[in-house]
């Protein structure tokens, strides 16, 4: 699933190109990617149609487009969701599930394989400019109002493995398989390790870890292994390129020499090095 960098720079995309252009056609061409809208295809396509984009935010995985009418258009790529923009007239992608004419003659189109992805058209939270469905998702480390202090306080009083922590979008959002087990690798920290045994020192490492990582993916564009996740533009990002820990399983650390080993974690993977990030005791 795409994660922080991958959506940041899909936000940032579609802030280049959509906002200030007014949205005009808008065609449902799969029901189930406006599922969340409950009051269905139809209405979403009649509200949307005429609005105009002036911003577009991100919060962890979650993006949105501020609409001028204060609705916000809520963006989740799921599992192969695309954000593209293209110009009107070009063919249609094999999985095109919602295509959104702008004044420009482009169109944005939302592109999902597996139809995981959704768009909704939500209201305004509690907070200024945050839609309500995601109003309960915690900031991420990129965010200018993240408190590190406040996060390293509430890791410690956690009584669960690290790993989970990083993923809990509660407690911190945007982290997910991939950056969770690069930043755990850089701060020689098996995924099993509990929260409650974490120093405030290293808890601090950590968190510094994860900003680090991730903001080294988005500065080449993100991770990409299956060809799914791309920009808005279709191109893939760079940063498979310089992973440590993630998919090197059977592969010589770049520390330490030892094997990298896979083991199964909440119904997918997680990699790590035996040598460098050593298992607790409990776990043989």
């Amino acid at each position: 699933m795409p994660e922080l960098p991958e959506v940041e720079v899909v936000r940032r995309g579609l802030s280049d190109h959509a906002v200030g252009r007014a949205i005009g056609a808008v065609e449902v061409l799969h029901p189930r990617s406006v599922r969340r809208h409950v009051p269905g295809p139809a209405d979403f396509a009649g509200r949307l149609s005429g609005q105009t984009p002036t911003a577009v935010r991100r919060r962890g995985k979650y993006m949105w487009l501020v609409l001028d009418s204060g609705d916000m258009l809520l963006v989740h790529l799921g599992m192969s969701g695309q954000m593209l923009v293209q110009p009107q007239g070009k063919p249609d992608e094999k999985h095109l599930r919602v295509r959104m004419s702008l004044d420009d003659g482009n169109e944005l189109r939302f592109v999902d394989q597996r139809t995981f992805g959704h768009l909704l058209l939500d209201q305004r939270g509690e907070r200024a400019e945050v839609p309500s469905s995601v109003d309960h998702i915690a900031l991420d480390p990129l965010d200018a109002e993240f408190v590190p202090d406040a996060f390293v306080r509430a890791l410690r009083t956690k009584r669960t493995e690290v790993k989970r922590a990083l993923l809990d979008q509660s407690l911190i959002s945007g982290v997910g398989n991939i950056y969770a087990d690069e930043a755990l690798w850089r701060a020689r920290l098996h995924w099993a390790r509990s929260t409650r045994g974490l120093t405030s020192a290293q808890g601090r490492e950590l968190l510094g870890h994860v900003t680090d990582v991730m903001t080294e993916a988005l500065e080449v564009g993100g991770t990409t292994f299956d060809g799914l996740y791309v920009n808005v533009n279709g191109e893939s990002g760079y940063f498979e390129r310089g992973l440590n820990a993630y998919g090197r399983r059977d592969r010589p650390c770049g520390r330490c020499g030892t094997l990298i080993v896979r083991e199964a974690f909440m119904n997918r993977s997680s990699f790590s090095c035996p040598g460098c990030q050593r298992a607790p005791r409990s776990r043989g």
